[in-house]
């Protein structure tokens, strides 16, 4: 049964009991989805149930936060509330100010490539927001003051067969990581001269190109 204080305030001690269960919960997934994409060379699918948990997380904890601040609660526990919503705003902040930096970095080359299905919808436009942006301040400022055949956007030259002006993620980037269960035996080549055994909770470092698929799946944690 609610206490008088919990009833006026909205907040059952059976919410309330909810809520600090489901918090870690929440927490741990948007530190996973934080961790990967800091690791990552290449920006991964955007998570977005796990956005829109923590958001709601977040703002369940701000009315806890204020109430019981106004209802006298006893300081220390204010104070844990606060740090568990202070953790959780750091981490929601700090992994979509991570992909915004590889949009913003690698910005043709995602909408150029399969990686435009893993952005959201807002950061799709602000990618196209970014790349207009860019492509308009170049032509104005560089591009109509060189020669004829070094005027493209794309490519150092028009004898340029690819566009070797637009940077990528480099891939062979050496990660460090963790397999979630015991993967076996997998291939990290093409042609299968190198094999390693993923057993569950060992820390590898290995290239991120090679287990790739395995990030993609969520297999395997880069940490």
């Amino acid at each position: 049964m609610a206490s008088a204080s919990d009833e006026g305030l909205g907040f059952g001690s059976e919410d309330i009991d909810a809520l600090i269960s489901a918090l870690p919960t929440e927490v741990e997934l948007l530190k996973r989805a934080w961790r990967n994409e800091k690791a990552s060379p290449e920006i991964l699918q955007f998570q977005d149930d796990v956005v829109r948990n923590a958001r709601v997380q977040i703002q369940n904890m701000e009315h806890t936060v204020e109430a019981y601040a106004g209802n006298g609660q006893d300081a220390l526990t204010v104070s844990l509330y606060q740090m568990d919503l202070d953790r959780t705003e750091f981490l929601l902040r700090s992994y979509l100010r991570t992909r915004l930096q590889k949009i913003e970095k690698y910005m043709i080359h995602i909408s150029k490539t399969e990686l435009w299905n893993r952005l959201s919808k807002p950061e799709q436009e602000f990618a196209k927001r970014c790349k207009e942006n860019m492509e308009n301040h170049l032509k104005q400022s560089v591009l109509s003051r060189l020669p004829f055949g070094y005027q493209d956007f794309l490519k150092q030259s028009i004898s340029s067969e690819e566009d070797d002006m637009v940077p990528e993620p480099q891939l062979d980037t050496f990660v460090f990581c963790k397999s979630k269960g015991s993967v076996g035996s997998f291939q990290l080549d093409a042609v299968g001269d190198e094999v390693v055994d993923l057993i569950a909770d060992d820390l590898y470092v290995l290239r991120y190109k090679s287990i790739k698929p395995l990030v993609e799946t969520g297999q395997i944690d880069l940490v």
